[in-house]
């Protein structure tokens, strides 16, 4: 294992937040229904491969990528396909699988990994539906196979509110993760690089043949774009790849066994859980089961967010686990409002940025939020704010303004090719104009997909 150079940051907030998950594992039954989305995958245009009604096998592809037929969606589950759901101009919002007891896989045949060249890796992983798992900068998409990265990034550090520990995660993958590593290295130009805590804990230092590079900051110091700046920045034409932690794991039980891996261990955690904790799943899951072993707050609206409370997104209790989520944050609903909420001193339960309030001395045992944006949008103004939480070498505000008049020469100037919408999330959060940046920066890089390519 090689020693990259670490990665601090004094930019940005840690927002603190009541209702962390308990390090245990809570063992309920597996959920009896799952969906695989297609928003999931941002800028996927699917095409189906099954009807309803049809029985699936785990690992048998289910859709595939318009724009590259050789990537592939496999269920997750043997079972059958329940129903399509379609939306406006008859978009798939999700397809529903119907688990069974038969537990039919597909298996692959590989070559031993020491001796298979990079093509037939690259070949198993699209096979198999493993090649999703990797994503590729710029724009945050599915990586293209026929590309080879200047680097693959690999972040373990989760600084979002209420974020997982990863290292008490994959503490039984070990050999998976190890696997996992040694698939990458046959795609990359230089050796993964893997992003550890600053304390280097878990099984991640026992890991070999990566680069690791230490974290050290407050959010968003674990986002791995922040990494890539660092540690191999983008040049024109250049790609760099990234892999979430899990998915390196299941990339190497792939491997181990020829049969694709959709294990998905998720935390319920937040303010409105009685008993926050961990859970072993499956990709897709139905999310119901488990918020019902977490025993959620019943005396008050809630809602349940997939993903963090920066970057999630609003669900309901019978919805199904997003694709790469290890988090479903739940919290009060917020349909309160507080009389004369603009006085700086007046009811300090919100987790502030501003040093004219005094919540900063009070809830150090964690803030209990709602949803309530307390004000509506205005002027976007220079104030200075978004740079305070903004760790990247970008202008947030000016490439905002960009992407909002469409001015494609100025986005490529100022950073749309270095960062994803997820990196905007404290922003949202923290600036006070109240604009949707995610939102914004989501919508640029559609118009580069579209424009650029």
């Amino acid at each position: 294992m090689d020693i990259a150079k670490g990665i601090r940051t004094r930019k940005g907030a840690k927002i603190n937040l009541k209702g962390d998950a308990e390090k245990i594992f809570s063992e309920i039954q597996p959920a009896s229904a799952y969906a695989l989305k297609p928003d999931d995958f941002f800028s996927l245009a699917p095409k189906l491969l099954v009807k309803e009604g049809e029985a699936v096998k785990k690992g048998q592809a289910v859709f595939f990528n318009k724009a590259n037929d050789r990537v592939k969606f496999v269920s997750p589950v043997s079972g059958t396909l329940q129903e399509i759901v379609r939306g406006p101009k008859r978009k798939i919002l999700a397809i529903r699988i119907l688990a069974d007891d038969k537990k039919q896989t597909v298996t692959h045949k590989l070559t031993a990994l020491d001796k298979a060249s990079r093509e037939e890796v690259v070949a198993a992983l699209l096979e198999s539906g493993c090649w999703p798992f990797i994503q590729q900068r710029p724009y945050g998409i599915i990586a293209n196979p026929d590309d080879q990265p200047k680097a693959i990034f690999v972040s373990t550090v989760s600084t979002a509110p209420l974020g997982v520990d990863y290292s008490f995660i994959l503490e039984n993958r070990k050999e998976d993760f190890q696997k996992g590593i040694d698939v990458l290295n046959k795609l990359a130009a230089d050796k993964v690089f893997v992003g550890v805590d600053k304390d280097f804990s878990g099984i991640f230092g026992e890991i070999k043949n990566m680069n690791s590079y230490t974290v050290d900051g407050p959010h968003p110091a674990g986002n791995v774009s922040l990494h890539i700046q660092h540690l191999a920045p983008l040049n024109m034409g250049e790609r760099v790849w990234t892999v979430r932690p899990e998915d390196v794991a299941n990339i190497g039980s792939f491997y181990a066994s020829g049969i694709f891996s959709a294990q998905r261990t998720i935390a319920i955690a937040g303010s409105a859980v009685k008993s926050p904790k961990y859970f072993r799943t499956t990709i897709g899951a139905e999310i119901a089961p488990y918020l019902e072993n977490a025993q959620l707050d019943t005396t008050q609206p809630t809602r349940v967010i997939n993903g963090d409370v920066f970057t999630g997104v609003a669900d309901h209790s019978k919805g199904y686990l997003g694709y790469f989520n290890n988090l479903v944050s739940v919290i009060p609903e917020g349909n309160n409002f507080r009389l004369f909420g603009w006085l700086p001193f007046v009811d300090n339960k919100i987790p502030s940025l501003s040093n004219t309030s005094l919540s900063r001395l009070f809830n150090r045992k964690g803030y209990e939020v709602t949803t309530n944006l307390n004000g509506e949008e205005r002027a976007l103004v220079v104030t200075g704010e978004m740079e305070k939480v903004f760790p990247f070498d970008i202008f947030p505000m000016q490439l905002l303004k960009a992407c909002m008049i469409e001015d494609i020469e100025k986005m490529e100037l100022l950073g749309i090719y270095e960062i994803v919408p997820e990196d905007f999330g404290l922003i949202d959060y923290a600036n006070t104009s109240k604009v949707e940046a995610q939102e914004i920066i989501r919508k640029g890089i559609e118009l580069m997909i579209k424009e650029v390519g």
